[in-house]
């Protein structure tokens, strides 16, 4: 069977550099930071009190009062993302096409928030104050199942979950269900909500996170020699993929070709990173692309800003492209949004669409000292006009998970 194409033809997102495309765009050509002093909890006992937060997100925009009570903002942000991807791509779901529309979106820690919410209840007062809704509110699988009804969609509709890789294996399995004809248009990223006292104290716990109080906004310094740890974030990306003809046919814009995905394991370690893991992913999706080493132009790094991980990932990128590793724009914008754990790959893979689209690199920010062991051109401190045919979008996730996808500019 001839293996289907699979385009982009919407875009949805909310970060903590914005709450739509256009917002997020400009704040990453201008190299705005989304960190911050934590404000939705009292962190001054915490040894971590900072966090990339979403602003200015009224939730009641996206979803009715009721249902907003019965679910954890995970859910809101996936929700919101999703619609406005579904605007973006001028598609309406109903009666005609409902059964051919799908969804798969994951995260990586679900409803943290409603959690400790319902434990904070139980201790308190006793387990028959667990509320009804808390177990559908927060397990990970309802925020898709929450896209699905919302929108009526009856095609596929699943959740992955592979901790900071969920998104792009969500958006690379979404691509092989519409290749493989059992969906002609699907929802697809992720959505995460980690901003508690739980997430901050336990990846605290892990000596993950950066410990600049007080200075936030440079805070995430990837392949900087001096950074500490990563920023946790929040939000979702969604992107509309949808059959190459079924797209045209409908007259819909089209932003890239998703042309590939490449997946492995480094089954070594569950927090160390391996080399090898991320070095066969990328080998995998350009295979799968059917591209060699020499026809990347951009990557959208993992670049988590962590002392291992950011060497690890150089490593890997130069074991995978050879010598023309040093000709690739290699840009990680988790220095301005932070990590979004599990919607990391969904609003990378978003950036990474617009990133050909409108042939430019964003910058990676707060590269005040490169590490010499960091030796690629990260597109330092300013956006790049450039040529971009071939991009591919990093993900890599605790227990060794690796997902890469490879994106193509539509000739």
């Amino acid at each position: 069977m001839q293996k289907r194409r699979v385009v982009v033809t919407g875009l949805g997102m909310v970060s903590p550099i914005g709450n739509s495309i256009n917002e997020v765009w400009d704040n990453l050509l201008h190299g705005v930071s989304g960190v911050g002093a934590v404000s939705r909890f009292d962190a001054s006992s915490m040894t971590i009190q900072i966090a990339a937060e979403v602003k200015n997100f009224v939730v009641a925009d996206w979803m009715p009062p009721k249902e907003i009570r019965r679910s954890d903002k995970f859910i809101h942000y996936g929700l919101a993302a999703a619609k406005m991807a579904l605007a973006d791509a001028d598609l309406v779901i109903d009666a005609s096409n409902a059964e051919r529309v799908g969804v798969n979106m994951g995260s990586g820690t679900g409803g943290l928030q409603m959690i400790e919410d319902n434990i904070r209840e139980m201790i308190a007062k006793g387990p028959k104050r667990i509320s009804p809704f808390f177990v559908p509110g927060a397990i990970i699988n309802m925020v898709a199942g929450m896209i699905s009804i919302q929108f009526g969609a009856k095609g596929p509709n699943m959740s992955m979950v592979s901790s900071c890789a969920t998104s792009a294996h969500c958006i690379g399995d979404a691509g092989r269900v519409i290749e493989y004809g059992d969906a002609d248009v699907m929802i697809a990223g992720g959505a995460e909500a980690p901003i508690s006292m739980t997430g901050i104290g336990g990846f605290s716990a892990l000596k993950a996170l950066s410990q600049r109080n007080d200075d936030p906004t440079t805070a995430s310094r990837p392949f900087d020699q001096d950074r500490d740890g990563f920023v946790l974030g929040e939000g979702a990306g969604v992107l509309i993929l949808e059959e190459y003809e079924h797209a045209k046919k409908r007259g819909a814009r089209i932003y890239a070709e998703l042309a590939g995905m490449g997946m492995s394991s480094d089954a070594s370690h569950i927090t160390a990173p391996d080399m090898d893991g991320p070095r066969r992913a990328i080998h995998a999706a350009l295979r799968n692309a059917g591209a060699n080493a020499n026809d990347v132009n951009y990557v959208n790094a993992h670049g988590t800003s962590t002392p291992l991980g950011d060497v690890n990932e150089t490593t890997a990128i130069k074991a995978a492209l050879g010598d023309h590793a040093y000709k690739v724009a290699v840009n990680a914008t988790k220095s301005m949004h932070g990590h979004l754990l599990g919607a990391a790959g969904g609003i990378e893979a978003v950036i990474t669409t617009l990133a050909i689209h409108h042939q430019v690199s964003p910058p990676t920010m707060n590269i005040f000292n490169q590490d010499p062991a960091c030796d690629l051109d990260y597109v330092a401190q300013s956006g790049r006009d450039m040529k971009i045919d071939l991009a591919l979008s990093n993900s890599f996730g605790f227990g060794g998970t690796n997902a890469v996808l490879a994106f193509r500019k539509l000739n």
